[in-house]
């Protein structure tokens, strides 16, 4: 139900709104990711995404817990390049950075096949 319409139901809400030209439909999404400009990510899993159409512009309302991913790299990479390159930590983790994350390509750099 919606706050202050009394007691409308959803589908009644959705007539009332088709009626001055707004469509609202659900979004199947599996996964919403959200870039910040600090290079950090929100991830929403399984949320949920409607889509409220008003003459042609679109407004998306997502729904969800989100988890934040905080920019760098993920230890678990870089424990793999120093394991598979033979290196310490400082210098897989900047492999890692110069070839923007990279495993594969950091792991070759390292390694001086690159």
């Amino acid at each position: 139900m919606f706050p202050g319409m009394g007691n409308i139901n959803p589908k009644q809400m959705q007539k009332m709104l088709r009626q001055f030209g707004i469509k609202s439909d659900e979004l199947p999404a599996k996964k919403v990711v959200f870039e910040l400009e600090d290079g950090s990510k929100l991830v929403i899993e399984e949320p949920q995404v409607t889509v409220i159409d008003m003459k042609g512009q679109k407004t998306y309302t997502v729904m969800g817990e989100a988890v934040e991913e905080k920019k760098g790299i993920p230890e678990e990479d870089i424990e793999m390049v120093m394991k598979q390159a033979g290196v310490d930590k400082k210098r897989a983790e900047a492999a890692l950075k110069k070839n923007e994350g990279d495993i594969a390509e950091a792991i070759l750099e390292l390694k001086g096949e690159k």
